[in-house]
């Protein structure tokens, strides 16, 4: 299969939203359970049903050509993904020519092994998902995990170079008390903090209404240690930045519950097994899997602008008391 030309006609809504920021989960599995994203007994997807990383690399191409800038691999988590780092190579080729930044989001378990690898291969900037530092409470968070691997995945992912951002799932009951102390250790560590609204995506078999904490009342009691001002700093996704008084690590703040980010939303999201869905919150969604492996990547064009012509205004995420999920997949099949 051929390289698509370079044709640079852009990607923009039906709502005149540009689409800039392509998400792409190339696997579904995870060696982590983490109670507020997956089923403690999960099913995974049979091999077949999977994309190649040749298949994904190729698929990268085309949305590069049509302008996407920026993209992020995901899970699942991406580093159980055998041969990973050839794929990060392989779309790494464009950084400079079209595509502005390739990043990764990972759980850090397997960070230590691969942390040089990866920045050889062009990212420069990672997000690590780290709910507590407690190895008790990381071990119930993801179900009997061990934080010793996420420590050294960090401390390899620093000595290689690569900025780290921590992604930390804001949890009543749970790690409420561990989010100033958080924010401090990454200000020593010289890493950035964004703390993320538990979403109602999928079953966990756990009512998150125990546990959900709005960001409101978690930015109500930073204030009353530091004074806080948004930057106009952005990475790309919808997390939006503060400054924090004192400190150097910036505090990113994801609210899809208390705060809706939608307006401006520059993102759409592949799956492992080749479905574009244009909104985390909705199940809608295009197969290019199918449309590839019949036709190339000439069926696949139309499908994307077809998904462009279907992305929604918004998401419309609710939580209470025996309110169900807003979408039955659960958050590690696209990826967040």
């Amino acid at each position: 299969m051929n390289k698509p030309d370079l044709v640079r006609n852009g990607l923009t809504d039906a709502l005149g939203r540009r689409i800039s920021y392509l998400r792409i989960s190339v696997t579904d599995r995870c060696d982590l359970r983490c109670r507020y994203c997956m089923a403690e007994r999960m099913s995974f997807l049979p091999k077949d049903q999977v994309l190649t990383l040749e298949e994904i690399a190729l698929i990268a191409d085309l949305f590069i050509s049509r302008g996407i800038r920026k993209i992020r691999l995901t899970g699942g988590e991406p580093l159980v993904r055998r041969d990973i780092v050839d794929l990060v190579r392989r779309i790494g080729r464009h950084l400079g020519d079209g595509l502005d930044e390739l990043t990764l989001t990972t759980n850090g378990t397997r960070l230590a092994q691969h942390a040089d690898a990866l920045f050889d291969a062009g990212i420069r900037r990672i997000n690590v998902s780290l709910d507590s530092r407690d190895p008790e409470r990381f071990a119930h968070v993801t179900r009997n995990g061990d934080i010793r691997s996420v420590q050294e995945g960090l401390a390899a992912a620093k000595a290689s170079g690569l900025a780290v951002k921590i992604n930390m799932v804001a949890l009543k009951g749970v790690n409420e008390d561990e989010i100033l102390p958080m924010l401090y250790w990454c200000d020593q560590q010289g890493f950035d903090l964004t703390l993320i609204e538990t979403m109602p995506l999928g079953e966990t078999g756990e009512d998150r209404t125990d546990h959900y904490l709005p960001l409101t009342k978690i930015v109500d009691q930073l204030r009353e240690h530091h004074e806080l001002w948004p930057l106009a700093h952005r990475t790309g996704g919808p997390s939006r930045y503060h400054a924090v008084d004192g400190l150097k690590a910036r505090l990113g703040l994801i609210t899809p519950l208390t705060n809706n980010f939608c307006a401006d939303c520059n993102r759409m999201r592949m799956t492992c097994e080749g479905k574009i869905f244009m909104c985390l919150g909705h199940e809608d969604h295009v197969d290019l899997k199918s449309a590839f492996r019949e036709g190339g990547l000439d069926a696949v064009g139309p499908l994307i602008d077809r998904a462009l012509r279907l992305k929604p205004a918004a998401h419309d995420f609710r939580i209470g008391a025996g309110a169900p999920a807003a979408v039955l997949r659960h958050m590690s099949v696209t990826g967040g």
